[in-house]
């Protein structure tokens, strides 16, 4: 019986070692890119950005749409105004992430493609194309940032109530799958113990 325990214990430590590791590397390139974002705004003297968790939820949702989705010069930063892609399940998205439509009106949703999301390159995607009117547009205060393989996708808020990002009311505690997760291993080491 307590080698199942520990095979368990074991199973579940390496799980949570993926599950941690998988998201410092999505994390270096987040951040990477605020900060980058963050030293543009301040050369133009700008306020800078501040992380806005709800935007990065909508972020991570909008990024998970493109997944799988090959860059192209009609992708991304290259997209001709006016014909993004149109998201029919989007207010499923906005409900992912405990969000609705009256307070993510007055944001900006920008992705980009860049293969390996090279540092550099993610930057340029967003200060020297279409997208830096929005990134100097002094109305936006906070950020979310997530990527997908190739794919980065930025949400900018504000710190307006039709562009704050507010959770809807009545939205769960637990909004994060990845905090579910770690909280069952933890309950799981606890009852293993």
């Amino acid at each position: 019986m307590s080698s199942f325990k520990e095979i368990t214990f074991l199973f579940l430590l390496l799980q949570a070692t993926f599950l941690i590791n998988h998201q410092v590397k999505s994390d270096d390139e987040e951040d990477n890119l605020l900060q980058g974002i963050n030293k543009y705004r301040a050369s133009l003297n700008l306020t800078i950005l501040t992380k806005n968790e709800n935007a990065a939820c909508f972020a991570g949702q909008i990024a998970d749409q493109f997944k799988g989705q090959a860059c192209t010069n009609t992708t991304g930063s290259n997209t001709v105004p006016g014909n993004e892609p149109q998201f029919p399940n989007y207010p499923d998205l906005l409900a992912h992430c405990h969000l609705n439509m009256s307070n993510t009106q007055d944001s900006e949703v920008m992705p980009a493609c860049v293969p390996n999301l090279d540092p550099t390159l993610v930057l340029t995607n967003f200060t020297q194309s279409q997208y830096a009117a929005s990134l100097n547009d002094t109305k936006y205060t906070g950020i979310g940032i997530e990527s997908e393989g190739d794919w980065i996708v930025v949400v900018l808020s504000s710190n307006t109530s039709s562009g704050s990002f507010e959770k809807a009311t009545g939205a769960g505690f637990i909004s994060s799958p990845n905090l579910l997760i770690y909280l069952a291993a933890i309950f799981m080491g606890f009852l293993l113990s």
